[in-house]
């Protein structure tokens, strides 16, 4: 084989390549997540950046569009797999690592980094897409005010 080869060729097989794409979207993820973290802003407001971001690029990705709607229609368990990993990547990979890093600021109060990733990502997805499907879709300055009513401020009056 050629030095240039085409990097198919030394795949063993399809479920190789697709889990070699996935990794690729999963690092895209995560170089879009760091780019958008900004020193001087607040926790809040890195995490909505982060947040925004990479679920823009999850929506305009072929790949992510094709695994959600093999998912919805079929039921596919390599697709729901698939789905899996990247939800995982972004909470464990990304967003417990810098919740706890949050704790350790003391930029929020001390709580389990794992569901508290679990929480924000699921809130973020609910309010982008979930939302979108029976109402109109939320600007990005509503959802970064609804995030900082419920996550930041919380909805008990004081």
């Amino acid at each position: 084989m050629s030095a240039k080869a085409p990097f198919i060729l030394f795949l063993k097989n399809k479920e190789e390549l697709f889990y070699e794409i996935m990794n690729q979207f999963i690092r895209n993820l995560k170089r879009v997540a760091l780019n958008a973290i900004r020193p001087e802003d607040s926790f809040f407001d890195n995490l909505h950046h982060a947040l925004y971001d990479m679920l823009e690029l999850r929506k305009e990705h072929q790949l992510t569009i094709k695994l959600t709607q093999e998912v919805k229609e079929f039921g596919t368990l390599q697709a729901q797999q698939a789905l899996t990993r990247l939800e995982d990547a972004i909470l464990f990979f990304f967003f417990e690592g810098y919740v706890k890093e949050a704790i350790a600021k003391n930029e929020i109060k001390p709580c389990s980094p794992r569901i508290t990733a679990f929480v924000i990502l699921h809130l973020y997805l609910s309010l982008v897409f979930e939302w979108e499907q029976r109402h109109e879709p939320l600007s990005r300055e509503k959802i970064a005010d609804l995030f900082d009513l419920y996550l930041a401020k919380g909805l008990k009056r004081t």
